[in-house]
């Protein structure tokens, strides 16, 4: 066992959460609107995590050998996870269109996997690759939507300039936003090609300390790269595809009758 489960790990862990959000106040992290905000979302993450990890490792040993369960288990990761990043992008109505991107993206890889044998349909192995998959293409979306919108209104004036020029609206929105949207994907891509020379992710730690050979670790690692580079780059792309067309914006793009 890594780590062992005691008052010594509580009083660690309650250590390093108080210098990160001591270090954000004193940093004075963000503008003079939202500086406070950030020590403050620090801790509450922390003791969010907490709470939820406990309540997730309840949750997770009494679903694991249920299908139905199971199965409603993954569905509510991916509702949290759509909630979540509808949020992040526009804080509005629109940011359920954040569904589509990550369904895109794990639905089919999670499909294939179980129709060709690599992924039992068990818990111990269906709710780990869901939640990384479901993680990664989160991530990817919100990256994606905030950074389109944030280009398109930045370059408001060249969007109508190309429109002006003859180009309809979503081919004018998508040549701004795109270069912006496709930053999404340099988190997984260092990651993927730093793998094993700067860190050892999480899944290969995870098998070596279940027991299994370097070799297996590191196939599985691998597996879960590239399934993430996929899900990653179908979410961004449908991402900046529902921006494009004005399915997700911002409320005053709404409030504006654009």
């Amino acid at each position: 066992m890594l780590l062992p489960v005691n008052v010594t790990l509580g009083i660690v862990m309650t250590v390093l959460l108080a210098v990160a959000t001591v270090g954000a106040a004193l940093a004075r992290f963000g503008d003079a609107r939202d500086r406070r905000r950030y020590w403050k979302d620090l801790l509450t993450a922390g003791l969010r995590a907490a709470v939820q990890l406990a309540v997730v490792s309840l949750v997770v040993g009494a679903v694991m050998h249920v299908m139905p369960l199971l199965l409603a288990f993954v569905a509510l990761m991916f509702t949290v996870a759509t909630f979540t990043a509808g949020r992040r992008i526009t804080g509005n109505s629109t940011g359920w269109w954040s569904a589509a991107p990550i369904a895109a993206g794990v639905l089919p890889t999670l499909g294939a996997l179980l129709l060709t044998g690599l992924l039992p349909l068990r818990g111990v192995a269906l709710i780990p690759v869901a939640g990384i998959l479901i993680g990664g293409a989160l991530t990817a979306t919100v990256l994606a939507g905030r950074r389109a919108l944030e280009e398109l209104e930045a370059r408001r004036g060249e969007v109508e300039a190309a429109m002006a020029l003859g180009f309809p609206e979503r081919d004018a929105r998508l040549e701004i936003a795109r270069p912006a949207a496709s930053d999404a994907l340099i988190p997984g891509l260092d990651q993927t090609r730093t793998v094993g020379l700067v860190t050892l992710p999480g899944a290969y730690v995870g098998m070596l300390l279940g027991g299994s050979s370097p070799v297996q670790a590191g196939a599985v690692q691998l597996f879960v790269l590239v399934a993430l580079m996929a899900v990653q780059t179908v979410a961004v792309a449908l991402t900046l595809e529902l921006v494009a067309r004005g399915r997700i914006h911002h409320a005053e793009r709404a409030a504006s009758g654009g």
